[in-house]
C-alpha cells in the first residue's frame, strides 16, 4: 500500500480521501489550467514506465504541487479500478 507524506506524518490514500479537506483540494487542483495535461501525461507516459510512482516523486518529476500529484494519482487509480470492473465490450461482427 502506498503512503503519502504530509509534513513528516504518513497517511494512507484511504485516509486522505476521507479527510474533510479532500474535496477542497480536489476542487482547487481541478482549477489549475495545466491539470488535464498533467493528468494525461502521467497516464500516458509516466505510469507506463513507473506504475508505482509516489505522489512526492510525481510532484518532483512534473514540477507540480504534492496536492496536485495526490489528486492525479488518486483519480487515475479510480479510473483503472473502474476499467477493471467493467465487462469487456462485445465486438460486433
Amino acid at each position: 500500500m502506498s503512503r503519502v507524506s504530509c509534513g513528516g506524518d504518513h497517511i494512507s490514500p484511504e485516509k486522505h480521501v476521507s479527510n474533510p479537506l479532500w474535496p477542497i483540494l480536489v476542487e482547487t487542483v481541478h482549477s489549475i489550467i495545466m491539470f488535464p495535461q498533467h493528468k494525461a501525461y502521467t497516464r500516458n507516459a509516466i505510469l507506463t514506465e513507473h506504475p508505482a510512482i509516489t505522489p512526492a516523486e510525481l510532484a518532483t518529476k512534473l514540477g507540480i504541487s504534492s496536492g496536485e500529484a495526490m489528486v492525479i494519482l488518486h483519480e487515475l487509480g479510480e479510473e483503472k479500478t473502474e476499467a477493471s470492473k467493467s465487462p469487456p465490450s462485445s465486438q460486433t461482427k
